[in-house]
């Protein structure tokens, strides 16, 4: 066992069997990273005292990972886990964890999936067992394929009836443009009801696969139990194991290089998409480009986000909801993934002032890149920050989630004192350097409300 200081780079590649203690982290939880054979990674966060825990299988294929063809597959594969095994049905899956008052669920993401449950600690052997036979054993049969297509053709018309939902799916399309991340997670109507279930099948067949795989559970737990529960789950399924095979590589996260051309101070956005909705409200994103989820200044966007929209004394909601009366919901908000990202401001206001709300939202970015923040502020958007962190991870889902992201995303660990110290060193030079790069970027403006298609608006 190795025992080393926070953070700890999560090396992709590495010998089966190998195992970390990663950190000892808060109120004496210890974090612990095994590479079981097959290049199955598992990570465990111990928490004393707890007696529930939060496990999740994740696997790294996201909606960015389909092809001609296979577009909507990994959304379609969320549903169609929980549909049977060979060991269990449907009812079987669902009956297991309510019998014990557990909670499971999946999310589909653009670059991952993960399928998880909450349950007492004495219930995890059964978890594990159920949502490795899930992961492992998928049935996919042609009946089951074309009822949850209804299904999930009803989930897109609820998110299409939606006009907050829309307007955010609407930005990352026109954000990204052709890159594979700007298509929607769930897919469409036309790509769901197009693919074939043999395309399903060719999908999960490659990524679904031993070296790709990651638990990650949190709670009342003991890695070493954790481990063999996996390694016991594994052998009872269809996979195949090879005892030399090491975990896939992390996505390259090379940083692009960003657009330049048609950048502009303001006037007419770079892009600019407008869909006509009956509402009461206009619903309007405006941003651009941002960070890639590795670079180093996460950290200071985190902070912007904070000063700029990210709570009640946020600029956006000072000027905007509370000075003005423009809006109810107004904040800002940062996606960042492994080779690209979009950062952005939302409102939802009376369709006649969309264009004051569209110019107040910028305008508090251009302040923000051209003035700075003062020190009392920045002070006030670490506290924000760090206590919403450290509230955040009395959950086990969420320090459950973190260790998934950590795997998978980031390439390392980072305890709670290393992640608070760096919120706390941005500085506001920081956050003004990364406000003066956004605005320097072509700005992208989606708007849903009771629009012509050809209306235009203006930045200021």
């Amino acid at each position: 066992m190795i025992v080393t200081a926070t953070p700890l780079p999560l090396v992709a590649a590495g010998a089966s069997g190998s195992s970390q203690t990663i950190a000892g982290e808060d109120a004496g939880a210890v974090v612990r990273r095994t590479v079981l054979p097959g290049g199955v990674r598992v990570l465990s966060e111990a928490m004393p005292g707890l007696r529930s825990a939060t496990i999740g299988f994740w696997v790294g294929v996201g909606s960015r990972d389909e092809t001609t063809g296979h577009h909507g597959s990994t959304h379609f594969l969320e549903h169609l886990l929980f549909k049977g095994t060979a060991r269990r049905s449907a009812m079987d899956i669902a009956t297991a964890f309510d019998r014990v008052g557990g909670e499971s669920n999946a999310v589909t993401g653009k670059e991952h999936t993960c399928y998880y449950a909450r349950v007492l600690d004495d219930d995890l052997p059964m978890a594990v067992d159920v949502l490795c036979d899930m992961v492992t054993g998928a049935r996919l049969e042609a009946g089951d394929v074309e009822s949850e297509r209804g299904v999930i053709l009803e989930e897109l018309a609820m998110n299409d009836d939606d006009p907050a939902d829309v307007v955010h799916e609407r930005f990352a399309e026109l954000v990204l443009g052709q890159h594979p991340l700007g298509r929607p997670i769930g897919g469409t109507p036309e790509t769901i009801r197009a693919v074939r279930r043999e395309n399903i099948l060719d999908h999960y067949a490659e990524h679904y696969r031993a070296p790709g795989l990651v638990v990650t559970v949190a709670g009342g737990v003991d890695h070493d139990r954790v481990c063999e529960l996996v390694q016991a789950s594994l052998a009872r399924s269809g996979w195949t194991i090879g005892a030399g095979d090491a975990p896939f590589a992390r996505r390259d996260v090379s940083q692009p290089e960003r657009e330049q051309a048609g950048a502009s101070s303001g006037g007419t956005p770079h892009r600019l998409v407008v869909v006509n909705r009956p509402t009461e409200q206009a619903n309007v994103v405006v941003g651009t480009t941002s960070l890639v989820a590795t670079d180093s200044r996460r950290y200071a966007m985190s902070v912007l986000n904070a000063v700029l929209g990210g709570g009640m004394s946020s600029r956006l909601f000072q000027e905007i909801r509370e000075q003005r009366g423009l809006a109810y919901a107004v904040y800002s908000f940062a996606s960042g993934y492994s080779d690209s990202g979009y950062f952005g401001l939302y409102a939802g206001c009376t369709p006649a002032r969309t264009d004051e709300v569209i110019a107040l939202m910028v305008a508090e970015l251009r302040r923000l890149a051209a003035d700075g923040v003062p020190e009392e502020e920045l002070h006030r958007a670490h506290g924000q920050l760090a206590g919403g962190l450290v509230l955040g991870l009395e959950d086990t889902g969420s320090r459950m989630s973190r260790l998934g992201k950590a795997e998978l995303v980031h390439g390392e660990y980072l305890g709670l004192d290393k992640a608070l110290d760096r919120i706390r060193s941005i500085s506001a030079a920081d956050v003004r350097e990364l406000a003066a790069d956004l605005v320097s970027r072509p700005m992208s403006l989606a708007v849903v409300g009771p629009f012509d298609e050809g209306r235009t608006f203006r930045l200021e």
